[in-house]
């Protein structure tokens, strides 16, 4: 359930910095209300994991779908450029990840 968490945790952060980005500089209400509430509910669910999971492992893992989320999210979303070394480097990012998981005791 902790892995679980954490990946929610992940993908809320994703929200929050793509709502962020929407609210172009804390100036428009929705958006900024938004990145706020998925900044306390991601935050909240990396405490909870953290309980059981490494500090490291936990902190990596939902920096790196942060990461990697908002990556994503920029080329799907925003139009934001796709290249050989930005692809390169999110796959790093990944493959980082998955080595942490299975290097993880919990």
């Amino acid at each position: 359930m902790p892995w679980f968490a954490l990946i929610i945790a992940g993908l809320f952060e994703v929200a929050w910095a793509y709502s962020m980005k929407q609210s172009d500089g804390f100036t428009r209400l929705v958006p900024t209300v938004t990145t706020i509430v998925a900044m306390f509910i991601s935050c909240a669910l990396l405490a909870w994991s953290m309980r059981t999971l490494p500090l490291g492992t936990a902190y990596m893992v939902w920096t790196g779908i942060g990461a990697v989320g908002a990556f994503i999210v920029g080329i799907a979303v925003l139009g934001e450029p796709v290249g050989w070394a930005r692809l390169l480097a999110a796959g790093l990012i990944l493959s980082g990840l998955v080595l942490m998981k299975l290097s993880s005791p919990a």
